[in-house]
Order: C-alpha cells, then sequence, then structure tokens
C-alpha cells in the first residue's frame, strides 16, 4: 500500500514538473510524459505497474471527457458539428476498416474480427496534444474547436466500433445490426446524457453560494452519465460529453460566479493530473507490454511502424476534400453576407405586427443567429495551412492504451497487438506531437489578430455597459421592496458606469507602458500585494479569529483578480 501511495505522490510530481517545463522547452506535455515514463520504465528497481483497463474506461475516461465537454463553447461546436461528425464518424470507421485490412494482411492468421477491433483501438485521435501546443501558439479558435470536438466525439465511435468486433470474433454479426447498434447507442447516449445534465443543473443551482457542494456534485455528474449509459449498453462517451456541454453552457445563465470559480479551477486540477497521468503510464508500461510479447517483437513493431503510417495516409486523404468543402462553405457565406444583412435591416424595420411581438422577438433572433452564422463561416475559414495542422494532429493516446487492454485474453496473437497499438501512440505523440509545433512555425498560421480581438472586446463591452445605463435609466427600476432607490444613489451609479465605460476604451486603446492607466494598474496591484502581507502578518500574529480572516481573505483574493484579469 506505501508502494503505490509512493508511486502517486512520485507521479503527481513529475506530472507537475513536466507541464512546468514543457511550455519552456516548446514540447507538448503529453509527448514529453511518455518519454519520461519510458525512461522511469528503465530505472533499476522500477516496480512492474499495470493497470486495469476498465478502471481507465470507467473512472478516468469519463472525468476527463466531462472537464473538457464543459469548456467548449456550445455555439461553436453547433456550427461545426458537419466537420466534427465527419472525422469523428467517418474519419474514425475508415481507418478502422483501412488498418484493420492492413493488419488482417500482416497477421492473417487473427481473423478479420480481431483485426478490425484493433484498428478501432487505434482509430481515435487524442486532441489532448494537438490542442495544447495549437492553445500555446496561437491557432485559430476554430481549428482548436474541431480538434476538441473531435477529441470528444471520436471515442465514443471507436468504443461501439471495438464493442461490435469483440462480438464478431465470436459469432456473426451483420452490417444492419451493426448500423443499428450504433445508432442506437449514440441516440440513446444523447438522451440519458442530457437527461442527466438538465437535471444536475437544475439541482446545482438550488444550492446557492455554496461552490463546495455544488463543485462536489459536478464530480459525479460524468459517472451519472456514463454508467447508466454503458448498462443499457448505450456509449458512454456521448453520454458524458452531452452532460458536459449542457452543464458548460448552462452554467453562465443557473450557476453564481463564485461556484463557476471554483468548479473551473477544480476541474482544471483534475483534467491536468488524470489526463497527463494516463501519457506518463502509457510511457511507464511499455517495457511490461515489450516484455509480454515471447516471439515476433520485429513483426509487432513493423506493423505499429506500417499502422502509423496508414492512419497518416488515411487521414491527409480524408482532410484534403474536407477543406475543400469548408472553402466552398466559406464563399457561399461570403455570397449570403450582404443579403441576410439586407433581410434581417428590413425585418427589424418593419416592426412586429398588433399582438404579435413574442413571435417577432424569436423570429428576430433566428435571423440575428443565422446572420452571425454566416459572418462566422465567411470570416472563419479554413485554408490549405489549417488542413495541414489539421491532418497531422492524429497523436493516439487515452482510449487506446485503455482499449488495446481491454482485447480478449483467448485472441491469437494478444501481447503482439497490444504491442501494435502501443507503438502506434507512441510513435504518432513522440513524432507528430513532438513536430506539430515547428509545423505549425513553419506554415506561419495565426489565430485572430490582436487588433481584431481588441474591437471585438470593445463592442461586446460596450453592450454590457448599454445594459447597464438602460437600467439605471428605467422607470420601472425599483427595489426588491417595491420603493425606489435614492436619486443621489442612482446618480453615483450612473457616474461609476461612465467611468467604468471611459476605463475601458483606454485599456483597448493604450498601449504607453508609462501611461497613468498601466501605472494606476501596477500601482493597485502593489496595493494588494501590501493588503496581503498586513493579513499575513496578523494570521501569524494570533489576534483574530480564523473566521474574520477568511473572510478578509476571500475579499483581496477578490479585489486581486478583478485588477489582474
Amino acid at each position: 500500500m506505501q508502494e503505490l501511495a509512493l508511486l502517486a505522490v512520485a507521479a503527481v510530481l513529475i506530472i507537475v514538473a513536466v507541464s512546468w517545463a514543457a511550455p519552456k522547452l516548446g514540447v507538448a506535455a503529453p509527448v514529453l510524459l511518455v518519454i519520461v515514463g519510458m525512461g522511469c520504465s528503465q530505472l533499476p528497481g522500477a516496480p512492474h505497474v499495470f493497470v486495469e483497463p476498465e478502471w481507465i474506461l470507467g473512472l478516468v475516461l469519463p472525468p476527463i471527457l466531462y472537464s473538457a465537454a464543459v469548456n467548449v463553447p456550445v455555439v461553436d461546436f453547433r456550427r461545426d458539428f458537419k466537420t466534427i461528425g465527419a472525422l469523428s464518424v467517418l474519419l474514425v470507421v475508415g481507418s478502422a476498416f483501412g488498418t484493420g485490412l492492413l493488419i488482417w494482411w500482416l497477421l492473417p492468421d487473427i481473423g478479420f474480427a480481431t483485426a478490425l477491433a484493433l484498428g478501432a483501438v487505434i482509430s481515435p485521435p487524442d486532441a489532448v496534444a494537438a490542442t495544447s501546443i495549437g492553445k500555446r501558439l496561437g491557432l485559430p479558435p476554430r481549428l482548436v474547436t474541431i480538434l476538441e470536438g473531435e477529441g470528444l466525439v471520436n471515442d465514443a465511435t471507436a468504443l461501439v466500433l471495438l464493442r461490435t468486433a469483440i462480438v464478431a470474433i465470436t459469432a456473426t454479426v451483420s452490417f444492419g445490426s451493426a448500423l443499428g447498434d450504433f445508432a442506437r447507442a449514440v441516440s440513446l447516449g444523447i438522451v440519458i446524457g442530457a437527461f442527466v445534465g438538465v437535471v444536475s443543473v437544475w439541482v446545482r443551482s438550488r444550492i446557492q453560494g455554496q461552490p463546495v457542494l455544488t463543485t462536489a456534485i459536478s464530480f459525479v455528474v460524468p459517472f451519472l452519465a456514463f454508467i447508466p449509459a454503458e448498462e443499457v449498453h448505450a456509449s458512454g462517451v456521448i453520454a458524458v460529453v452531452t452532460a458536459g456541454l449542457i452543464t458548460g453552457h448552462q452554467s453562465a445563465k443557473r450557476f453564481t460566479a463564485h461556484d463557476r470559480i471554483s468548479e473551473r479551477t477544480n476541474w482544471r486540477t483534475i483534467q491536468l493530473l488524470l489526463e497527463n497521468g494516463v501519457f506518463l503510464l502509457m510511457g511507464f508500461e511499455l517495457t511490461s507490454v515489450v516484455g509480454a510479447v515471447d516471439d515476433g517483437l520485429a513483426r509487432a513493431l513493423v506493423a505499429g511502424l506500417l499502422a502509423t503510417a496508414a492512419l497518416v495516409v488515411l487521414r491527409v486523404a480524408f482532410v484534403i476534400p474536407l477543406i475543400a468543402l469548408l472553402r466552398h462553405q466559406q464563399r457561399r457565406a461570403d455570397r449570403l453576407t450582404g443579403k441576410i444583412e439586407t433581410l434581417v435591416d428590413r425585418f427589424t424595420a418593419r416592426g412586429p405586427r398588433p399582438g404579435g411581438e413574442e413571435r417577432f422577438d424569436r423570429a428576430t433572433r433566428a435571423l440575428q443567429r443565422r446572420q452571425a452564422d454566416v459572418n462566422f463561416y465567411a470570416s472563419e475559414g479554413l485554408g490549405w495551412r489549417g488542413g495541414v495542422v489539421l491532418a497531422w494532429s492524429g497523436m493516439r493516446g487515452v482510449v487506446t492504451l485503455a482499449a488495446a487492454q481491454s482485447l480478449p485474453t483467448d485472441v491469437p496473437h494478444r501481447a503482439e497487438l497490444i504491442l501494435i497499438a502501443f507503438t502506434v501512440a507512441i510513435v504518432t505523440l513522440v513524432v507528430q506531437g513532438g513536430s506539430l509545433p515547428l509545423v505549425i512555425r513553419r506554415l506561419g498560421i495565426r489565430g485572430n489578430d490582436e487588433e481584431h480581438s481588441r474591437r471585438e472586446y470593445a463592442r461586446l463591452a460596450g453592450e454590457l455597459i448599454a445594459a447597464t445605463r438602460a437600467l439605471l435609466e428605467s422607470p420601472a427600476l425599483v427595489r426588491e421592496n417595491g420603493k425606489p432607490f435614492d436619486p443621489e444613489l442612482l446618480e453615483q451609479a450612473r457616474e461609476r458606469s461612465g467611468a467604468t465605460a471611459e476605463a475601458i476604451e483606454r485599456m483597448l486603446t493604450e498601449q504607453d507602458p508609462d501611461s497613468h492607466l498601466n501605472q494606476r494598474r501596477e500601482l493597485q496591484r502593489l496595493m494588494m500585494d501590501a493588503q496581503q502581507n498586513a493579513l499575513l502578518d496578523a494570521r501569524a500574529g494570533g489576534t483574530y479569529g480564523s473566521h474574520t480572516l477568511e473572510r478578509a481573505q476571500i475579499f483581496i483574493d477578490g479585489e486581486a483578480a478583478r485588477f489582474t484579469a
């Protein structure tokens, strides 16, 4: 027991150290962790570590997927749903069958069903390494969303296909039944995930001002979605992703600010440890996987390298027409931009008919949403540079590691098949993940420029300030008890609102590091530091109660976060 505890402590310290050092070295943390894990497994006296695949698939995968899903913008996910679906379903199925045929040709005595099962194992890419690199190097937000969405959904396709292939090893499975099982698993997973997401958001919204309790509930939401879905042979992955998307979308409306801050911090910590822990484990287990192959080691390694090459070729071949379709979508959006703007202007100018105000508001919002979608497709198109990044972001990870070891024990050449899967995962992580930063830099691909982001933020800030002014000027503004606010207090609020608007405008336009605005922000940070040091002295003196000290700490933290955001 103590040995396991020491291993866990060492793993956490390694994860933290590598995550801190990886950006400074210009390498993605998952890539470096795999290499570190391989090195640690070669140390004298290194223990034999084996984690049951059910633990990874049932205990590690759900929270990883959930923590990623709650941070994916639902609007962006909806806009690129077709692209994400194509990569997550069509490409995964095509890759599974393509590599399955290759492995069957290399190892004909294992049977096509077993080869297809291994193809399903190595077909889904893991977006963790790609998105961590992409965000750090400033990839376009749309490209990052597509990679994140693909990583969320493709696991479901691969695991359902793996389950079907394992059944086909001992029984006959028709194409129609396999397609029906897939449709049932996905649709039922969506229903279960939506139910869990809606109910959990409602329950958590009833617990106001207690972020510890609401965050504790959020820790079990992935399992509340995953376990029932798997019990009825639905897709637990889809259920978890659906629950996460609903929770993330509703959090701004249903949760308090403290709830969101607490949950965001805790889930980022969990995601860091679980994701990177799996990559460290992948490198550490490699020695055991190699040792399990009695003979045929060279054959397994060659098969793994060939399967890796096949996956790269299949992904490139799929991405080329996909980018062509996205370019066509952009050109079509360019043509529609002027037309839909005219339509929206005419519709809003006409105004509602008597008694139809509510219907008019719904139609206006629908038209404005359509206009925003068209503007998005016109301005956020993906060219060939984005296509190269998308094609080269095919690293394998968590699901490949766990699913490979879940192959039936009586499958012929099982140890070799597991080694093939590990070879694919490690080669793609080290080669593709290691070279992806260089590819991005050589292509010169960048996201929205700083000026565009500044203008967009200014426009949004203007809308927020306008909403505040409209509230303060409204004659219907009254207190909760029905009495009016004090006129002097309202006037002070209007002045503060105007000062806030001016401060935001100066912040967006000011570039001089010696300006009064930047000096004021620097002075404010020094003042916060002075208050923090005084609080530490008071804590050391022991003259104040712990509750008083805690309230003061919360206040200082809130002020510091506001001025350093």
